[in-house]
């Protein structure tokens, strides 16, 4: 029989909120030499000696994409919290707790899974694991999964880390439905180097007779698609053929057939959260079929938050570094999509009152800088490079500089984001715009330093 002696927490550990979690996560995170190695067998090993929970979860959408997975689940979950269903989310990375990644619905609102009960499922995934390599992602999704099937709920939103044939999350084989986002250029070292290689990654979470609703996609990722489908016996509810979204100013309509509804703008600011949005209500009337109502629709995207995506920071610590006129806006976009999603989305804010803007930028060096950069070209005043503390993978603020330079964009390697605020707002004329974007873990540690340390 395989034992496990677990370390000694202190008094002092033991009460602070995450101490022991962290401990854990820092002690999986040692079973693989490799923070990413994709592959189903590691995940279907410690699933069998769990019990199998994958095989006793609540009805799963799953959620595959390059761009738009998180806003999407936040829009879904959100329509589905106000027909009055409870909600498990699976999303990754987290922002600034890791708790984040794990929801549990209830009948009152899905909560980031509680400190005790994360610890219990981390601690049995463990045991179950026996010691063998795997990835931190792998085990703590087969920790996810278990307290899935062990809290009851209506619904689980399951999105893919990072592909989805091998991703750890492919292991449900009976999804309700499976969805999508738009497809781009990323992590092509795991994925491949063209579009049409990661469609076909992205493809591998299709199941057999299971619908998929698809959102915006270029013609190459919906060739491969749409063959997938067809090997599959799979019906698709495309964007732009079976559905369509279309911006009416203060509104959008959505569009399937001859019937279109008029529904409100969402939170979630830019032309592609309208696109974002159009899709999850694709997906949810394909969920709840015609008892969905329009009140639960119109709710819903009026209640959806996705945190650094295209966010204004509300008044925090961060803002003692600007003046009073000074917008800061934040964005976790690291590819080339989303650079350019936030480049139109900070255009049109830019139409509108002429604000001079300024970046602060900074990312992982294992992303195309230069793809990021080059939507920004004549829309930024000057860019401030920046560090992002505690990742070794971090992109040096001095060659990032010399990236948005090579693009003609004015820069200037600066060591932190509060310094880059001080230089960045002696630069600008009164009302002015400040972006910090390039990276989801970037994002994390700014909520972090507006908020004093914690995010609240």
């Amino acid at each position: 029989m395989y034992t496990h002696t677990y370390p000694e927490v202190s008094a002092k550990q033991s009460h602070e909120k995450d101490r022991r979690s962290s401990i854990l996560l820092e002690r999986l995170n040692a079973l693989h030499p490799k923070s990413i190695d994709l592959g189903l067998d590691r995940m279907q090993r410690v699933l069998a000696a769990l019990g199998n929970p994958e095989r006793r979860l609540p009805p799963v959408v799953h959620v595959a994409g390059t761009n738009g997975k998180g806003s999407l689940i936040a829009f879904l979950r959100a329509i589905a919290e106000e027909f009055g269903k409870r909600v498990h989310v699976y999303t990754s990375p987290h922002l600034v707790d890791f708790h984040e990644r794990i929801v549990l619905g209830s009948n009152t609102g899905g909560k980031p899974i509680r400190e005790d009960y994360l610890v219990d499922c981390l601690l049995r995934a463990e045991v179950a694991n026996r010691g063998e390599p795997i990835t931190q992602f792998e085990i703590t999704t087969a920790a996810a999964l278990l307290a899935f099937s062990e809290t009851p709920a209506d619904l689980v939103l399951l999105e893919t880390g990072m592909g989805g044939r091998l991703d750890a999350t492919n292991v449900v084989d009976d999804p309700l439905l499976t969805v999508i986002t738009p497809i781009s250029i990323d992590h092509v070292s795991f994925l491949g180097d063209t579009l049409a290689a990661i469609a076909g990654e992205k493809a591998g979470i299709l199941k057999k007779g299971v619908p998929c609703v698809v959102g915006p996609q270029r013609p190459e990722a919906m060739h491969v698609l749409q063959k997938r489908a067809l090997d599959l016996d799979v019906e698709l509810c495309r964007h732009g053929r079976d559905f369509k979204v279309h911006p009416l100013g203060d509104s959008f309509g959505f569009q399937i057939g001859w019937c279109m509804v008029e529904l409100p703008l969402p939170q979630l600011i830019g032309s592609h959260q309208i696109n974002n949005a159009g899709t999850a209500v694709a997906a949810a009337r394909r969920i709840f079929g015609q008892d969905l109502t329009i009140d639960a629709l119109e709710r819903g995207l009026a209640k959806a938050q996705w945190p650094a995506r295209f966010e204004r920071l509300s008044p925090g610590l961060l803002h003692d570094y600007v003046n009073f006129d000074t917008e800061i806006w934040l964005d976790g976009g690291h590819n080339a999509a989303g650079g350019e999603a936030v480049s139109h989305a900070l255009a049109e804010l830019t139409r509108k009152d002429h604000r001079k803007v300024h970046l602060i930028w900074g990312m992982m060096d294992t992303k195309d800088a230069r793809s990021v950069i080059q939507s920004f070209r004549g829309l930024v005043e000057h860019v401030y490079t920046v560090p992002i503390p505690g990742e070794t993978n971090g992109y040096p603020p001095e060659a990032l500089a010399e990236v948005a330079m090579s693009e003609n964009i004015p820069a200037t390697a600066v060591e932190s984001v509060p310094r880059a605020l001080h230089l960045s707002q002696s630069a600008l004329p009164g009302k002015g715009r400040i972006l910090i974007c390039g990276s989801l873990y970037l994002a994390g540690h700014v909520l972090k330093l507006h908020a004093g340390g914690r995010h609240v």
